[in-house]
């Protein structure tokens, strides 16, 4: 499987399956979970693509559970080794949440028409895991219109 396959572009992730999401009819992509030690579900969102829900989970797997999460996660190359794993279910909810809207934000940006027409992005195809950097630095470092987002800025 090349990577634009695996991490590519929204259309690709009907194909592929990531740990705590699903996809309801409407074609919207969710994620929740499981709190350690309760009997209590964490709602993460509706997100615009699967990937963005699989980091919404990643992220709050990983302030949950800590490293014992890492074997686990959907991405675990865009979790930051400074991020937190003390944080109340609430704090996980929102970090989360964030996180995925932020992918959702740079797929957005990525597929617009003025980079799918004109940009250096090329179109959907180009939307990859490894250009998003880590979920504590610059998403869309690569995209001309650079998101300023940090998940630090959510803990």
């Amino acid at each position: 499987m090349s990577s634009s396959e695996e991490f590519g572009s929204p259309s690709s992730a009907a194909k592929k399956k990531y740990r705590g999401v699903r996809q309801r009819k409407w074609g919207k992509w969710v994620t929740e979970i499981r709190v350690p030690g309760t009997t209590d579900r964490l709602w993460l969102g509706s997100y615009a693509t699967a990937e963005a829900a699989a980091v919404a989970h990643d992220i709050a797997s990983y302030c949950l559970s800590g490293g014992a999460s890492l074997g686990t996660l959907n991405f675990p190359h865009v979790i930051s080794s400074n991020l937190r794993t003390d944080l109340s279910p609430r704090s996980v909810q929102k970090a989360a949440s964030d996180a995925g809207l932020a992918i959702d934000a740079q797929f957005a940006v990525q597929t617009s028409p003025e980079n799918v027409n004109g940009g250096s992005q090329g179109g959907q195809g180009s939307g990859q895991m490894e250009d998003w950097g880590n979920v504590d630095g610059n998403y869309g470092a690569s995209c001309e219109e650079a998101l300023n987002i940090s998940i630090d800025d959510y803990l």
